[in-house]
């Protein structure tokens, strides 16, 4: 199957954001690539530098086992670490605003789908497939640590609909009550679909299927358009309904999307979940991966505005946030 997103840059830029960001006694945030751990981060400290851009961390609510009040160590590559976010106080967060939320000793990546009383929220985790409710103190706004700064989601896209004074309608769903599969969604056979996986490599990754068969309330046998079997044949699979969803609807942009637009690109056969970090002539756009730390160029007829599927409706990640 597909394989993910490679790096761009070199070393030089490693070693430079290592020197200025991530000295010993430095309060860090890891991510993991471990299964079920994605789209998290623990805080910790950095204990000391070693060699090949490599560090010792110290994790401030991880133990090293249930025997015992240590607390774990472990090294890590510079790719896992980034500083500190930036603290908040008072704010008022809504309906669709991209946030973290504490839970389980870390800090887990999601979107609010529902405002409930006593100022708590429902917050839908894309990794997990998952839906919990948060009260305000344990939100805070999603930021990605690009470029060596940090990057509040969709700032410039707030400023831009306030200087031509336009609004954008948002694309949400207001009554989002449990997580649900497209189980009595209008998945039969013949239905064209995406598929997602919860293999090493593939997270934030969706690849488009033709359901094939039903097999039961809960599984399908699907075809891919693009994936191939050993023998060369069109690759099919058993999926459960829990990785499976239609097709997105098509989102119209003319083409032109902007920095912090949240979009699906189309690398090795699949479309990968990312943010544009940076716009370039010709209609051509960076990257970002979140899952893979990585950043990679696109021509814009590769890009479309990414879409979840949640409660039997498409949702897009709010449009405007007040910063």
């Amino acid at each position: 199957m597909a394989r993910t997103p490679k790096p761009k840059g070199g070393p030089s830029a490693a070693a430079s954001a290592a020197t200025a960001f991530f000295k010993p006694g430095t309060a860090v945030e890891v991510s993991s690539e471990d299964d079920g751990f994605r789209g998290s981060w623990f805080t910790g400290t950095v204990i000391r530098r070693l060699a090949s851009e490599r560090f010792l961390v110290e994790y401030d609510n991880l133990l090293a086992d249930d025997k015992t009040t240590k607390k774990l160590r472990e090294v890590l590559g510079l790719r896992h670490l980034r500083p500190l976010p930036p603290t908040e106080t008072d704010r008022e967060f809504k309906f669709g605003d991209e946030v973290d939320a504490f839970h389980n000793d870390g800090w887990w990546e999601g979107h609010i789908t529902q405002e409930l009383e006593n100022e708590r929220f429902a917050v839908y985790f894309r990794v997990s497939k998952e839906q919990l409710v948060f009260s305000k103190e344990q939100l805070r706004l999603h930021r990605e640590w690009l470029n060596h700064d940090w990057v509040p989601p969709l700032q410039q896209k707030q400023q831009r609909q306030q200087g031509n004074g336009e609004s954008k309608k948002v694309l949400l769903t207001p009554n989002v009550k449990s997580v649900e599969t497209v189980k009595g969604k209008g998945i039969g056979v013949g239905a064209i679909v995406e598929v997602s996986s919860d293999e090493d490599g593939f997270s934030g990754a969706w690849f488009a299927a033709t359901v094939v068969e039903a097999l039961g309330k809960d599984k399908f046998l699907v075809e891919y358009h693009d994936l191939l079997a050993d023998d060369d044949s069109q690759l099919r699979e058993e999926i459960d309904a829990l990785h499976i969803r239609p097709h997105p609807l098509d989102t119209d942009v003319d083409g032109q999307f902007s920095i912090l637009d949240e979009v699906d690109a189309f690398y090795n056969d699949g479309w990968w979940v990312g943010v544009i970090s940076k716009a370039l002539a010709d209609s051509r756009y960076v990257v970002y991966f979140r899952s893979s730390n990585e950043e990679l160029e696109f021509e814009n007829s590769q890009l479309r505005l990414h879409q979840d599927w949640i409660g039997g409706k498409w949702v897009m990640p709010c449009k405007a946030l007040k910063l």
